[in-house]
This record gives structure tokens, C-alpha cells and sequence, in this order.
């Protein structure tokens, strides 16, 4: 790749010969012999770097850098200057110049800076193009969903990821897409050119856990031989997405919410509190509300969290998300695996709509691709299909409901009022509280539940 150098001095031979021996390396070269020059150059050919001299007539080099890094942030700025002012590149490099030469220098050093300067370039197109490729694969117009429930939850999601600063708990079954749904809001977000750190907090036992996300100070414990920043601080300007938030023990939820509430955290053995401005989005496969309840989760941090909720409803509540994410599962490992299937027979299509996926979207996704490596043809048929699809039964309706079943006396019946109540119940508790969720699957009218609610507290 070629790149743009814009050399500015006031002695002539020195532009020139600097000037001639990055054209012999390769660059495009710009030339100018004063400040004003040299701003005019910026604005019209924005360069990919700039030698800059201190001292210039009319507008010095401080000054000229200061208006450059506003005409072209992203050029590149190496400051050159004499003995006697190197307190000015100081300066400079206070103000974001890169690098600066201490005059006279040899041409091979000054190659050798451009070329270190080079490598940050290329490191920033790559940082660019991994984030617009992410941007990419995590638009929420990508999300393949036809469920009603689903558009809600990504219009929601959508709009949160707007807001740069709102704590979101996501809620679902496992393999339901959660972290998929916390990189969207991420990368469609303020913070998308900033770090995604993801941490699973049940991979980890929990004193590993504390010092993964907060870091330590040389010496906090046998092995901490130098200091380790943690993820939060790496994650700082950016988002934490902290996976099964249900799984940390009550002194770690008291230091996230130190985080969360004051943006503040001390690393293990330090003692002077470190600053962070820190996005968390946090989600869990438990109900955290039951685990409230139970003294197992902080009361205080479950609602510091829960600012936003999203539920994810798994993938037997939207069977008719099932066959479009096939399709599209299907369509990725034809790409992967170099295959060419064109999709599934009517009989395999309506075993994969019947089978419940406990396993949701990661056991589609796991089914797909070790069906497309064993099956010689370029259509999946049921015979195709892994056994457990295959011998499927769904189980009678009122086998659910065992437990109502009554004596030839009658006594064992309830009435219909108690029945609705312990399945409103039961519905709630599933969607982790989320109102608006449990009266679309119970058909009714959100204010409905609400009034039902307000008649029968106890059932929240």
C-alpha cells in the first residue's frame, strides 16, 4: 500500500533531500517551506503523514499541528526539531504528534520512524475494517426472524443501542443469541469503534474471576509479579458484556456495582481507585429475580442491571423462526465448507419445525452443519437428520397438566380462577418478570395483566 507524506521546512535542500528519499521508498510526497503552506496542504490532500518542523515562519509547528490533528485527525504527525528546542517536541508530543527527530538526523532513521509510522496506519485500517465488518454481520436488519416477539425485542434493542450509557440485562435460555444480541447493541452503537470484552463469569471460579476483571497491582498476591490491567479497565470507552451475570458471588456483585454506580474500581492489592467509563451489558440463562429471592443475587445490583431488559424467547415459542434460520445456518456452511445444498424436503422441513430444541439456536446451528458434512446429496431429507430429530414425539397436552388430575369424588379440582393464577404465575416467572412478554404469550392485553396484577400481587 502506498502512502502520503507531507514534509514541512523552511530550508529548502532539507525538504528536498527528505523529499527524495521517501519517493525512493515508495511515498507519494507533498512539499512545503511554512505553516500557512502547510495547513493548506492538510486541508486539500488530508496526507497519511506529516514530517513537521518546530520551527517555521509565520505559524510555528506547535501551532500547525494543533490545527492539523482538526483539519485531518487521522494524519500522522512526526516533529522535527534542533537540540535547543527539543522542550517544544516535547510539547508536541503532548498534543498527539507521534514521534519527533532530533535534527541533524540520518536519512535511514527517519525512514526507519516513517516506517514504525506506517505500521500504525496499517493497524488502523485493520481495527476499521474488523469494526465495519462487524458492523456488518451484527445490523439488526441482518437478524433472520419473522416472530413478532423476536422484531419487538431487536426494535428495543435498537433503540438502546442509541443510548450509549443505559445497563441492559439480557434474559433467555441458553443458545438463545444473547451475546449475539448485546454485539449488535455494541457495534450499532456510540461506543463501536471502542472495545467489545466479553467474559462467560461461569468459566471461571471465582477468585480467577476478580482478578480477570478488575486486574491486580504487582505483589497483591504470590504470582503478581507485575501490575495486569482488567477487563473492565481494557474495556474502558467501550462495552463489558458479562455472560451468565447469575453465576458471580455476592462480594463480586458488590464490586460491579461500584462500577455501574460511581465508574470506579480498585485493581486487587491497590489502593487508589481507577476511573472507567464502561458500558456493561450482562445476561444470564437464571431468573434473577427468583435468585433474589433467595439471597443468592444482590437485590440492589439485579435493579442497576435491569434498567433495560430484553427477553429472548427460546426457539419452541417462535417455530416460525425455525426453517428461515435453517436456511440461513444452511446458506453459512455452504460458504464454510464449500458445499452446495439448496435445502431441505418438505419432510425433513417439518421434522425440524416439530423437534422442541432444547438447545435452541446453537443445537440448529450444531444439527446443520453435521448434517451438510455427512449427507452426500444437495437436499436434506428426514433420513438425513440426526436421530434424536427423526424420533421426536410431542407429548400429549394433558400430560402437562398431571397434576389437576382429580378423584372420582371431585375434590382434587380447583377452580378455573386458582388455574389461571398459577399459570400467569409461572408465565412471569419464565420471562423473568417482563411484563409486556408474558401477556403476549398468555394472549391478553398488557394493561389486562396489569390490572390482574394490581388485583393479585402475590403472583408477581
Amino acid at each position: 500500500m502506498s502512502y502520503s507524506v507531507l514534509i514541512v521546512d523552511d530550508e529548502a535542500l532539507t525538504v528536498r533531500t527528505i523529499g527524495r528519499a521517501l519517493e525512493s521508498e515508495g511515498f507519494e510526497v507533498f512539499l512545503a517551506m511554512s505553516g500557512e503552506e502547510a495547513l493548506t496542504t492538510i486541508a486539500e490532500e488530508k496526507p497519511d503523514l506529516a514530517l513537521l518542523d518546530v520551527v517555521l515562519p509565520g505559524i510555528n509547528g506547535i501551532e500547525v499541528l494543533r490545527q492539523a490533528k482538526k483539519l485531518s485527525p487521522a494524519t500522522i504527525i512526526v516533529m522535527m526539531s534542533a537540540y535547543h528546542v527539543v522542550d517544544r517536541a516535547v510539547e508536541a508530543m503532548k498534543l498527539g504528534a507521534y514521534d519527533y527527530l532530533i535534527k541533524p538526523f540520518h536519512i535511514a532513521d527517519m525512514v526507519n520512524t516513517i516506517r514504525r509510522a506506517t505500521e500504525m496506519l496499517a493497524l488502523r485500517v485493520r481495527v476499521h475494517d474488523t469494526v465495519q465488518s462487524a458492523k456488518g454481520r451484527y445490523d439488526f436488519g441482518r437478524v433472520v426472524t419473522q416472530s413478532p416477539a423476536m422484531r419487538e425485542i431487536l426494535e428495543m434493542a435498537r433503540r438502546a443501542a442509541e443510548s450509549d450509557r443505559t445497563t441492559i440485562l439480557i434474559q433467555g435460555e441458553s443458545g438463545t443469541g444473547k451475546e449475539v444480541l448485546a454485539k449488535a447493541i455494541h457495534y450499532n452503537s456510540p461506543r463501536a469503534q471502542a472495545p467489545l470484552i466479553s467474559l462467560n463469569c461461569a468459566a471461571l471460579p471465582d477468585t480467577l474471576l476478580e482478578s480477570e476483571l478488575f486486574g491486580y497491582e504487582q505483589g497483591a498476591f504470590t504470582d503478581a509479579r507485575r501490575r495486569k490491567e482488567g477487563l473492565i479497565e481494557k474495556a474502558s470507552g467501550g462495552t463489558l458484556f458479562l455472560d451468565e451475570i447469575g453465576n458471580t458471588s455476592v462480594s463480586l456483585q458488590a464490586k460491579l456495582l461500584r462500577v455501574l454506580e460511581e465508574g470506579t474500581f480498585m485493581r486487587l492489592g491497590g489502593t487508589k481507585p481507577v476511573q472507567v467509563d464502561v458500558r456493561i451489558i450482562t445476561a444470564t440463562n437464571r431468573v434473577l429475580k427468583e435468585a433474589v429471592s433467595k439471597g443468592e443475587f444482590r437485590e440492589d445490583l439485579y435493579y442497576r442491571l435491569n434498567v433495560l431488559p430484553l427477553f429472548i424467547p427460546p426457539l419452541r415459542e417462535r417455530r416460525e423462526d425455525i426453517l428461515p434460520l435453517a436456511l440461513d445456518i444452511m446458506q453459512h456452511f455452504n460458504n464454510e465448507l464449500k458445499k452446495n445444498f439448496v435445502g431441505f424436503t418438505p419432510a425433513a422441513a417439518e421434522l425440524l419445525q416439530k423437534y422442541p430444541w432444547p438447545g435452541n439456536i446453537r443445537e440448529l446451528r450444531n444439527v446443520i452443519e453435521r448434517t451438510m458434512i455427512l449427507c452426500q446429496s444437495t437436499e436434506i431429507d428426514e433420513e438425513n437428520l440426526p436421530e434424536e430429530v427423526r424420533d421426536y414425539h410431542e407429548e400429549p397436552a394433558n400430560e402437562e397438566m398431571s397434576s389437576f388430575e382429580v378423584s372420582p369424588t371431585g375434590d382434587q379440582f380447583v377452580s378455573l380462577r386458582e388455574l389461571e393464577d398459577r399459570y400467569i404465575h409461572e408465565v412471569l416467572n419464565a420471562t423473568g418478570q417482563n411484563k409486556t412478554h408474558a401477556a403476549r404469550i398468555l394472549g391478553i392485553h398488557p394493561t389486562s395483566l396489569l390490572r390482574r396484577l394490581k388485583k393479585t400481587p402475590e403472583l408477581v
